[in-house]
């Protein structure tokens, strides 16, 4: 074995069965990252409680501010999409995720910068921070308790939101999320207010219940979608802004926990030319040249296929003066199910619920998690250990 494998681990084939064993799954996961996803509701309780006692009042003390930064990497940094999600485009100024370290140059005293870090101490969150205080912008800070981001929040005499740190950053988005939302509250940003938050943690709770690792297959939406993807490239697009970002994390998750390739992204974008690839190599042509008497489970693992995921939303923000935006998004979504059922490609449709924009948000996002810790369980992976994070963090700090 090569230097570059070593503590890789699992199987490339699947092992379906391993998914309906309750004792095998808790065996393949022994950092706990079921469990871990299944506190999301949890998360946004704490968290919303967490930031009750910040003071956040104080950001609105200096009006308006001329735009908003959100400042992070990975999971960190689609709190900043959410948010500019969550807002919708009549948000009366610009909310811009910014995933590099520093602050854009035009960043100054008329703005705010949110600095996220779930460990408190990536040097992109530490930068904003840094340099937001330097430049006389208002900051707010959420992170990790007595960590680096803390002491310069405090040094700032900004507000700062502890967010215990108990899994790994992704499966800590909502932690990491409301206190974000909550601050644009305080800013007059979004209109989220304490029952859509507890709307949001039920639907999370329930999904969660539905997608246990007890309940069998046939019932469980997390372990099916992942039986469908296993063995396949997955193509995930949503339907409308929000059901983008949602389809973004899913492509974070599939990476990071089950180590799948993925592509991802907003309908309205494949259709200008990715939806092309449903007539390649591993779409219509392979499923084309696909045998349909074959028995599925003698299937060696040459004919890679594409596997489509569709995150659709029908809802619409109330804030809309017209539903033309959703009929648009709404006849796409059915346009490319169509040309997938034409060319024989596989389509798994995830459908938001829910009243608020943040609630639609958690049911697309909550059984696509547990999706990709489920695929990662059926290869005999450890969706909590992936050696290549670890070896990159050793190698970038050199």
């Amino acid at each position: 074995m090569i230097d570059g494998t070593a503590g890789v681990s699992g199987r490339r084939d699947a092992d379906e069965a391993l998914l309906d064993n309750p004792d095998a799954l808790a065996e393949h996961d022994p950092g706990g990252m079921l469990r871990h996803t299944a506190s999301a509701g949890a998360q946004v309780r704490e968290t919303a409680a967490l930031a009750a006692e910040a003071n956040l009042a104080v950001l609105a003390d200096d009006g308006r501010p001329r735009a908003v930064v959100i400042a992070g990497i990975g999971t960190a940094g689609r709190t900043g999409d959410v948010l500019a999600t969550v807002a919708g485009p009549r948000c009366p100024v610009p909310v811009i995720a910014h995933r590099s370290a520093g602050v854009p140059g035009w960043v100054g005293a008329a703005d705010v910068v949110i600095a996220v870090s779930a460990s408190g101490r990536s040097p992109e969150a530490l930068g904003a921070a840094e340099a937001a205080h330097r430049r006389g912008a208002r900051l707010v800070a959420v992170g990790a308790p007595d960590s680096q981001l803390q002491s310069v929040a405090e040094r700032a005499r900004a507000p700062f939101i502890p967010v215990p740190r108990r899994a790994p950053a992704r499966a800590s988005l909502w932690a990491l999320t409301v206190p974000v939302l909550l601050a644009a509250r305080s800013l007059g940003l979004v209109k989220v207010n304490e029952a859509d938050l507890a709307e949001t943690a039920a639907r999370l709770d329930a999904d969660a219940d539905r997608c246990r690792s007890a309940a069998e297959s046939f019932v469980n939406p997390a372990k099916s979608l992942a039986l469908g993807l296993a063995g396949s490239i997955p193509i995930v697009w949503g339907s409308s802004p929000l059901a983008t970002v949602a389809a973004r994390r899913f492509g974070d998750t599939l990476s990071a926990n089950a180590r799948y390739p993925v592509v991802t992204g907003a309908l309205g974008e494949a259709g200008r030319g990715r939806v092309g690839l449903l007539d390649g190599v591993f779409g219509g042509l392979a499923e084309g040249e696909r045998d349909i008497f074959a028995d599925p489970a003698e299937d060696d693992g040459e004919g890679t296929r594409l596997r489509l995921v569709l995150l659709r939303d029908g809802g619409l923000n109330a804030e809309d003066d017209t539903d033309e935006p959703l009929a648009v998004e709404e006849r796409r979504a059915d346009a490319v199910q169509t040309l997938a059922e034409r060319r024989g490609v596989r389509c798994d449709v995830v459908t938001a619920e829910g009243g608020s924009a943040l609630e639609r948000l958690a049911s697309l996002i909550a059984v696509p998690d547990f999706a990709s810790i489920y695929l990662a369980l059926a290869h005999g992976l450890d969706p909590m250990a992936v050696p290549a994070i670890t070896e990159m963090k050793e190698l970038s700090n050199q």
